[in-house]
């Protein structure tokens, strides 16, 4: 039962696409939200 769980969680966070994210997955989406907000190479 934990195996199956896990599997889900990772499935649910990193592969799903969800429309309102554009149809993106979450993971793919906080990762893109980061990159947008401190782009690499601009030091703070």
């Amino acid at each position: 039962v934990q195996l199956a769980t896990l599997n889900w969680v990772d499935w649910f966070n990193k592969k799903r696409v969800h429309s309102a994210l554009g149809y993106v997955s979450p993971f793919e989406f906080e990762a893109m939200y980061y990159d947008k907000i401190n782009p690499l190479g601009q030091v703070a």
